[in-house]
């Protein structure tokens, strides 16, 4: 019988494994968030630096972020200046799908529609006047 063993000395993560078993997760996605999950909280969180650290592209790199957005597992804002001009995008980085609060039901039973009622409306010729 063969035995492994793994002699581990120092530089752990210790993250979930809620998305190293979600079925719906590509093992690149996978991959990334577990890389992102172990980089320092003060890294720089860019397509680029991500690309630079790995061997994939950018392109690859931005479809597996996508991905993870769409999982849940990452939520991306802009951010802006205080002339309210775009300066970049900050991501955020969730070790469990996170999903958004959604706004309060309306507490009333049956709401009032706004719509009104539609009818025929009337086709007569206008009434034309002469000054």
């Amino acid at each position: 019988m063969s035995v492994f063993r793994v002699e581990k000395t120092k530089g752990y993560t210790v993250m979930s494994n809620h998305h190293l078993r979600n079925h719906a997760l590509s093992l690149k996605a996978k991959g990334l968030l577990s890389q992102m999950l172990s980089l320092p909280e003060d890294w720089d969180y860019t397509l680029q630096g991500l690309a630079q650290i790995n061997k994939e592209s950018i392109d690859a790199i931005r479809e597996a972020v996508r991905e993870l957005e769409r999982a849940s597992y990452i939520k991306r804002s802009r951010e802006r200046d205080e002339r309210g001009c775009l300066r970049g995008t900050v991501y955020t980085i969730y070790e469990q799908p996170h999903a958004e609060p959604t706004p309060e039901e309306p507490t009333q039973e049956k709401p009032a529609l706004d719509n009104p009622t539609l009818e025929k409306p009337i086709l007569d010729k206008p009434m034309i006047t002469s000054y």
